[in-house]
């Protein structure tokens, strides 16, 4: 019956309601006590610690839930499932349709739509960059959150408790905001629920169990009652700590776990309380709790990395770590490895030894590249530099110190498109850019390429102001307990987390389409401007007509020089293209009250979502096919060899952006027959100035097969972009350009 589908639902916004006129942390945590233990799920078989969760269709979240949902969020797709129920009572129906009006107004998404500007409106139409056309997209959410998991493993929940009462204290002596830290206290009172709710569902499930299970859930329900009085004292009990944390929190990313856990591991280890194979079941468990989350392009477990103040122990973490990756065969956690000159090389080998296996972990990120690059990116010191991160696909933070969700997605070759057809896209014939002119009324390159820049400067200026307005609203309207409890600076300044309480709020911008707005350029240069081999009016009709009747057109812009090539003036142009939008973006922070705003080529699949929306380019590519991934170049048009397709991506600085994806795909042989050849490769790449690595292990033959047979191939893993997945999972198209990127 309705009642008991929807029951979660009215609980929380009952809870909403009778709290919406007062403090925002009061509301919040009456929210979070509403919304749990309701949206905890149940214990698995198998699973070594408790935590899993079943959201609502409406809750509160800091992250995302859908597209356009987050914070107080709602899930109209679900209310609309209910509504469709024959067996509804007219008053369940109608309870129900006034829930979902009331959430329509008052989900956090629709209060940052709500502050746009009529011009704002006009140029940002579409929430769903998925499934429609456009040059650029909002993204409500605020996903990317690293707490100090450290500080909650090292004072547990008392201790934390005994931090916020004292700063409740101070601020009820200094006319502070008392009650931010009131809210703080309640939502530690629902993480206790929660530890409550698990140690009675483990002893129960334990009453039915074989023997050994019945071992294991009691002593998941010791654990759970001791958490709540009581800081972790083993491994076992900081993970547990860990990750009931970032369930109920939300957070989807867990930061430097070898500096966090390694120390528990080395006691229990050397004491005799645990041994190897212990341990490592402890993390298989999990590293599969991790990968049931299913939150795809998130689920970061960083290791290794300069910053960390015991390597020794951290090293026997990411030690394990690596092969819980190599024996848990799931595309999450998303294992990060930082590596540095003279680190301990067992982990460099390790990590080898898993990718080659055909796992797509670890990530690898140079130290050396990277820490110098965030800090001129970033504008810090170089010991706030070390502790950066990666999360999501591919975009860096500051360890628990800083915030750069990415909240709007720009199409490069899209804005190109529009530039080239004086404001008009050609998918739609609408008008949705500024007319600038068009291909034909620009006599030289440079007016063009003016042009485009114009263009995109339009655009980015307000993604800038969209990224503020959300944050704004943020701040106004969720205090984010339990991040601001975990988050540099916060309870220090007596603020929430969006309200000036983290240390550095800065945005990112995710930007598609990099490289074949580069090639397209390139080619229009060359064949149109310099050798006037096609005229402007040739080359629009081809694009229009997607090279029907046109084949000899695409066929000199395919031959076109093309990045990925150690070519100088496609990397020549490529280099423009990036610097262009990296310090465009940079800049924005100047005219806002943002500490970075930055660019972030991570290129998940939306290369291949945004391309069904995008018309022929000047590059030769046809209509409605994938952009290329990331910073690569385009699947296929890298013709002379590995070691010049790798000189080509370090001619992209990396010191004015907030991470890039670089995706390469390797035969096994590479890591097998040819392993010294590839160590060779990688090092000279990383020494020459390689930020990162995301290596996909397979054969062509095998991808073939898949598509095919996808039943026989469950085991292959590919990286898309920022994120891996099982490549019969995907979809066709994605799964064609996958099969594009050339195989070394």
């Amino acid at each position: 019956m309705a009642e008991r589908v929807f029951h979660r639902e009215r609980e929380f916004t009952k809870a909403y309601k009778q709290h919406m006129h007062d403090h925002i942390a009061i509301r919040e945590a009456a929210c979070l006590r509403a919304q749990y233990p309701g949206a905890l799920g149940p214990i698995e078989p198998g699973d070594l610690f408790a935590g899993r969760v079943r959201p609502a269709a409406v809750g509160f979240s800091p992250d995302e839930w859908g597209q356009t949902a987050f914070g107080y969020y709602h899930l109209p797709d679900r209310f609309r499932e209910v509504l469709q129920r024959p067996d509804l009572s007219p008053e369940d129906r109608a309870e129900i349709e006034e829930m979902l009006e009331f959430w329509s107004r008052e989900n956090t998404s629709s209060k940052v739509r709500a502050r746009y500007s009529p011009e704002m409106a006009k140029v940002m139409p579409s929430d769903n960059w998925m499934n429609e056309p456009g040059m650029v997209f909002p993204l409500y959410r605020l996903c990317g959150a690293y707490p100090n998991y450290g500080k909650l493993v090292t004072l547990g929940l008392p201790g934390l408790r005994r931090e916020v009462e004292q700063a409740r204290d101070r601020a009820r002596q200094t006319g502070g905001d008392a009650e931010l830290f009131t809210g703080m206290l309640i939502a530690l009172d629902v993480l206790a629920d929660a530890c409550q709710h698990y140690a009675d569902q483990a002893l129960e499930l334990a009453n039915s169990a074989d023997p050994e299970r019945r071992r294991e859930l009691g002593a998941m329900a010791d654990i759970l009652l001791k958490l709540k009085t009581e800081a972790p004292g083993t491994f076992r009990e900081a993970i547990q700590l860990m990750w009931i944390y970032s369930i109920v929190a939300d957070v989807r990313n867990y930061g430097r776990m070898d500096v966090y856990l390694g120390d528990f591991l080395a006691a229990d280890l050397d004491s005799g309380r645990l041994t190897e194979a212990e341990a490592l079941r402890l993390l298989q468990s999990l590293w599969q709790l991790m990968a049931d989350r299913n939150t795809r392009v998130h689920g970061r477990v960083i290791i290794g990395g300069k910053g960390r103040p015991n390597e020794a122990n951290a090293d026997r973490f990411a030690i394990l770590a690596m092969e819980a990756s190599r024996t848990v065969l799931e595309i999450e956690p998303q294992l990060s490895l930082r590596f540095y000159r003279g680190m301990n090389p067992a982990l460099m080998e390790k990590a080898l030894d898993v990718i080659g296996e055909g796992r797509t972990y670890p990530i690898l990120y140079n130290d050396d590249v990277n820490i110098p690059a965030v800090e001129h990116a970033f504008e810090l010191s170089q010991e706030e530099a070390e502790q950066y991160v990666p999360f999501g696909c591919g975009e860096y933070i500051i360890n628990h110190r800083s915030f750069g969700t990415p909240s709007g997605v720009i199409n490069l070759l899209k804005a190109l498109e529009v530039t080239l057809h004086n404001g008009i896209d050609p998918t739609t014939g609408k008008l949705v850019g500024l007319q600038l002119g068009g291909l034909e009324s620009f006599a030289t390159f440079d007016e063009l390429f003016a042009a485009y820049k114009q263009q995109v400067e339009y655009l980015v200026d307000f993604m800038a102001q969209q990224e503020e307005i959300e944050y704004q609203v943020a701040g106004e309207t969720m205090a984010n307990l339990y991040l601001s409890m975990l988050y540099d600076d916060c309870m220090e300044r007596g603020k929430g987390m969006f309200a000036g309480g983290v240390r550095y709020l800065g945005g990112t911008l995710e930007t598609y389409g990099n490289t074949n707005t580069a090639d397209s350029l390139t080619a229009i240069k060359q064949l149109v401007y310099e050798e006037g081999r096609i005229s402007p009016k040739e080359l629009l009709a081809a694009l229009d007509s997607d090279f029907e009747g046109y084949e000899h057109i695409r066929e000199l812009l395919l031959a076109a020089p093309k990045y990925g090539n150690d070519d100088p003036a496609a990397d020549g142009m490529a280099v423009k293209v990036h610097e262009h939008i990296c310090h465009t973006v940079r800049d924005q922070r100047k005219k806002t009250n943002l500490h970075s705003y930055l660019v972030v080529i991570i290129n998940n699949s939306a290369n291949t979502l945004m391309g069904r929306w995008t018309a022929a380019s000047a590059d030769g590519r046809k209509a409605r096919v994938s952009m290329a991934n990331g910073n690569n170049p385009t699947g296929g048009m890298d013709k002379k060899g590995v070691t010049a397709m790798l000189n080509s991506l370090v001619k992209l600085d990396p010191s004015i952006h907030a991470g890039a994806v670089q995706n390469m795909k390797f035969s096994p042989a590479m890591f097998s027959t040819h392993r010294d050849k590839l160590k060779a490769l990688l090092q000279a790449y990383f020494d020459n100035g390689g930020a990162q690595a995301m290596i996909t292990v397979v054969s062509r033959g095998d991808l073939e097969a898949a598509m095919q047979e996808p039943e026989k191939y469950q085991h292959i893993f590919v990286r898309v972009g920022g994120f891996s997945a099982r490549f019969v999972e995907l979809d066709r198209d994605v799964q064609l350009e996958i099969l594009s990127r050339t195989l070394y």
